[in-house]
């Protein structure tokens, strides 16, 4: 049976904005607008092109923009970017030259904010996606989960939002409610490797050059979900805590420390235990400081804003 009744401290916890979502001294552009979270999905999703789409909109991303919007960890500086380019409400769809550059996360980020500040409980959840591929592949990703009274957490990817990319994907569930099968929250993808359900060679990123995937891969994912679910969402390429490179760097330690992880990483999440763990468990929780591996600038510590956890 899905959880149908929220308690008041997680309501709470779930509507406060952290220092990632927090629209900061941009909160004057969320004045108008809706709590409908299918029409925040919208929004959300027609002020940002994701980095690999820019075929699909019919624009050329200028390099610049592909190297450094989506370093942009704070949702107070990507909303000063869009407006920057285009400073019409941000209930108004634009351009794709005028949209912030970014990925899944940022999307994910920007739909949760809008939720918490309309007084939905919402949070962001990474794991894998088994809808962007045909071939079964599940696709290292992040979506929002939101409170709908009545039916519970249900998950959103406020990407599929635009027509062209649910046409684009053959998108034939509702987007503000994913089946559960179709994207597996981080914990749930774990368990299933544990358990010999799943493949770990089917889960991870595909690059031109390659892949990256196994379970050392699954266990990062968690670690992040872990994190989101205590309001720090960070970059999906912040490293910190205890993981791996590979999956010969998989040790016993490893598998023990995630195997406790991932029943509060999973569909149900208990809101106590997650809290509890993130703040004891060293190997998990996120420290002041973290080893950002950027995709276009390269390594480099960052030192995060402070989080009231």
């Amino acid at each position: 049976m899905p959880e149908t009744r929220l308690e008041p401290a997680e309501a709470a916890y779930y509507t406060t904005q952290s220092p990632f979502s927090d629209p900061g001294d941009q909160v004057h552009l969320y004045d108008a607008l809706p709590a409908d979270p299918a029409r925040l999905a919208r929004v959300a999703r027609d002020l940002v092109i994701h980095r690999m789409e820019g075929p699909l909109y019919g624009y050329d991303i200028p390099a610049d923009r592909l190297a450094h919007d989506a370093e942009t960890r704070y949702t107070e500086d990507t909303l000063r970017l869009i407006v920057s380019r285009d400073p019409a409400p941000l209930t108004e769809p634009r351009a794709p030259a005028d949209r912030f550059v970014g990925i899944c996360r940022d999307i994910a980020l920007l739909h949760c904010s809008m939720l918490r500040h309309t007084g939905t409980p919402a949070r962001v959840r990474s794991g894998f996606a088994r809808y962007f591929s045909t071939d079964g592949f599940h696709d290292d990703h992040m979506v929002t989960e939101y409170w709908a009274p009545g039916r519970g957490w249900l998950l959103a990817d406020a990407e599929l939002a635009d027509p062209l990319v649910t046409d684009r994907f053959g998108i034939a569930f509702d987007p503000l409610d994913i089946p559960r099968d179709r994207f597996l929250v981080a914990g749930r993808a774990w368990q299933a490797l544990r358990t010999g359900e799943a493949d770990p060679a089917r889960f991870g990123l595909r690059l031109p050059d390659g892949a990256l995937t196994g379970s050392w891969f699954v266990a990062g994912n968690v670690r992040l979900d872990i994190a989101a679910l205590n309001r720090t969402e960070t970059l999906l390429w912040d490293i910190w805590g205890e993981g791996a490179d590979s999956e010969a760097e998989m040790t016993d330690t490893l598998r023990a420390l995630y195997d406790r992880a991932a029943p509060l990483s999973s569909d149900t999440v208990p809101f106590d235990a997650v809290r509890t763990l993130f703040r004891a468990e060293d190997g998990l929780r996120t420290p002041a400081t973290v080893l950002s591996l950027a995709p276009f600038d390269g390594p480099s510590r960052v030192t995060l804003r402070t989080a009231q956890r």
